[in-house]
């Protein structure tokens, strides 16, 4: 061996996320693409977006809207969302100091635990959750706390949510529509989250990407609609799951101005700032709410197929109020534990599905795994014509 070759070396150190590994999204997927099955577990449409959308971008390059834009957002977007906020939910926030746009919502909330959560400091966490919550409150020195939703009703659990909290309590992450389960918060659990955190210095982390996907007549029952709520509160959505662009990563949070100082200053250091033509041109689209109005509509269709569909096989459907996410009970078709279960989907009816087991922190299975119905109906029909064999 030469000099050269004995002189190279990789510098080894302790890994900040030592329990995180591949996802178990990225394996279905993977695993879906090699066995040519239908995937219906990672969350993303298989259909495209509105032209008009399209067309928008294309024109704000045109029109040469392609150096940085502010570090908290073009200004012309801010101003779209304070104006669409303001007209849904009745609550003002200013587009100059209480409105950032960020690199979809995974970073929104990465910036928001990571500037409020300290060493040391609790985080509770209702569980089944969204696989970046837990690894980001351990990159900022925070302990997650969970509490537990449990099958099939999944429930929220006040009375363990109250008794979750302690003098060290400095976020809880709370997601309505929920992913995984698609069930949703009312106004009266609301209601009981502010009298939780009333008289404490809890900020409430709301993630809200799903908003624009609430079923059956129901209204969404955001965080900004409470003003005691919103007055302690980051609130996060996503221009990709509202317009079907989950690859441009664009999306937003919401907080009164002396919380935005604070998710600022990460927010420059991480990413600094959004790419310009998408912010331009989603702001000229969404001069017309149609864009976004139509949603809840557009995608209970899908649900409602997907489901009358589901009723013709061994599945059992759970409740979904919202999202874009169907979780059923396989108990009737196998005992095998759920992410055993979704690779055999794959290997045996040709369909991708993800465990709920994945989205606890000790994995734990409950016979329940999640659909995504976010494509078109010609996927759904296929994929259901192949669980009808199982």
């Amino acid at each position: 061996m030469n000099q050269a070759a004995q002189s190279l070396h990789t510098p080894s150190f302790p890994s900040r996320l030592p329990k995180v590994g591949t996802t178990i999204f990225s394996v279905m997927s993977a695993l879906a693409t090699e066995k040519n099955a239908i995937n219906l577990g990672q969350g993303f449409p298989d259909f495209a977006c509105d032209p008009k959308l399209v067309d928008a971008v294309a024109q704000a390059m045109r029109d040469g809207h392609n150096q940085y834009p502010p570090m908290a957002g073009a200004a012309l977007l801010r101003e779209a969302i304070a104006d669409k906020v303001r007209a849904i939910y009745g609550r003002t926030y200013h587009p100059v100091n209480e409105i950032t746009v960020t690199a979809g919502a995974t970073e929104a909330l990465l910036s928001a635990i990571l500037c409020a959560v300290g060493a040391g400091d609790e985080v509770i966490v209702i569980e089944p959750s969204y696989d970046s919550y837990l690894p980001t409150i351990e990159l900022a020195g925070g302990v997650p706390v969970l509490v537990s939703l449990a099958a099939p009703d999944y429930a929220i659990p006040f009375e363990a949510l109250a008794a979750a909290v302690t003098p060290r309590t400095r976020m809880i992450i709370i997601n309505t529509p929920h992913n995984p389960t698609g069930r949703i918060w009312q106004p009266e659990d609301i209601e009981r989250l502010a009298d939780i955190v009333r008289d404490t210095n809890i900020v409430v982390l709301s993630d809200e990407v799903y908003e624009h996907m609430v079923f059956d007549g129901r209204a969404h029952a955001s965080v900004a609609r409470h003003p005691e709520l919103a007055a302690r509160s980051f609130v996060v959505s996503s221009f990709g799951k509202t317009h079907h662009v989950t690859g441009w990563k664009v999306g937003y949070v919401l907080a009164p101005a002396a919380l935005t100082i604070e998710f600022r200053k990460v927010h420059q250091f991480n990413v600094f700032t959004v790419n310009t033509p998408m912010q331009i041109g989603i702001a000229n689209y969404m001069r017309d709410p149609a864009t976004y109005h139509g949603l809840p509509a557009f995608y209970q269709r899908k649900r409602d197929l997907f489901r009358a569909g589901l009723v013709r096989t061994r599945f059992a459907p759970l409740p979904c109020e919202g999202t874009f996410f169907q979780c059923v009970d396989y108990s009737a078709i196998s005992d095998l534990p759920e992410a055993e279960f979704c690779r055999w989907l794959i290997n045996e009816a040709g369909v991708a599905a993800i465990p709920l087991s994945a989205f606890y922190r000790d994995g734990r299975d409950s016979g329940v795994i999640r659909f995504c119905f976010a494509k078109s109906e010609t996927t759904l029909q296929a994929a259901l014509e192949k669980l009808m064999g199982v």
